[in-house]
């Protein structure tokens, strides 16, 4: 940002963002709770379809993974402008990342969201062979279960983590671009079917 716009405080969309000071960071369910005027305990399915009904999510055809990311995407992150990280998400929105060990319930994952965009996501991967086989049967479609991925997993795999960057909104963000069209080097063309 600095070398880009000069300033560690930007303005994009009309919002002044300031990346110079510490970033909020926010539990999962907090961000529900505080941000998104949402109360319910995440481990209650029938309570959370109830609640998500009530905030207009279309909950019959969804998992519990989609109707907490709905839920997130519709109450939450539109009021992220300022750097926020929100942690501790329910094990069911990331069946590759590890679970917390004070509480199975969550995985240690974090979504760094700014300008009401999700900017980044991490989470230190599952490296465990039997519980990943069984997780991808719980929440993947069993045909397109990676076999290949899991065998490799039984030999064994360290501890690792991953981050994900969205450098297209990186970039629209530092260069205060209306359209991702204005920052992707290649955009895809419309095909031309009269040549």
């Amino acid at each position: 940002a600095r070398k880009v716009r000069g300033n560690l405080k930007i303005e994009y969309n009309g919002e002044k963002i300031d990346l110079s000071t510490s970033w909020r960071k926010i539990t999962f369910k907090d961000a529900l709770h505080r941000i998104g005027g949402i109360e319910v305990n995440l481990e209650d399915d029938t309570k959370l379809r109830k609640v998500a009904r009530e905030c207009g999510v279309n909950v019959d055809e969804l998992t519990k993974s989609q109707i907490l990311e709905h839920l997130l995407d519709k109450k939450v992150v539109p009021h992220l402008i300022q750097p926020t990280i929100v942690y501790d998400y329910p094990y069911e929105t990331a069946p590759l990342a590890k679970r917390k060990k004070d509480d199975p319930f969550l995985v240690e994952r974090f979504e760094l969201f700014i300008a009401g965009w999700e900017l980044a996501n991490a989470y230190s991967e599952l490296n465990d062979p039997v519980e990943q086989k069984q997780r991808l049967k719980k929440f993947a479609d069993e045909r397109f279960i990676d076999q290949d991925f899991l065998e490799s997993l039984e030999y064994g795999m360290p501890p690792t983590g991953g981050l994900g960057i969205g450098i297209d909104r990186l970039v629209m963000l530092f260069t205060n671009s209306a359209s991702i069209r204005e920052v992707i080097l290649f955009p895809q063309l419309k095909p031309r079917y009269n040549l």
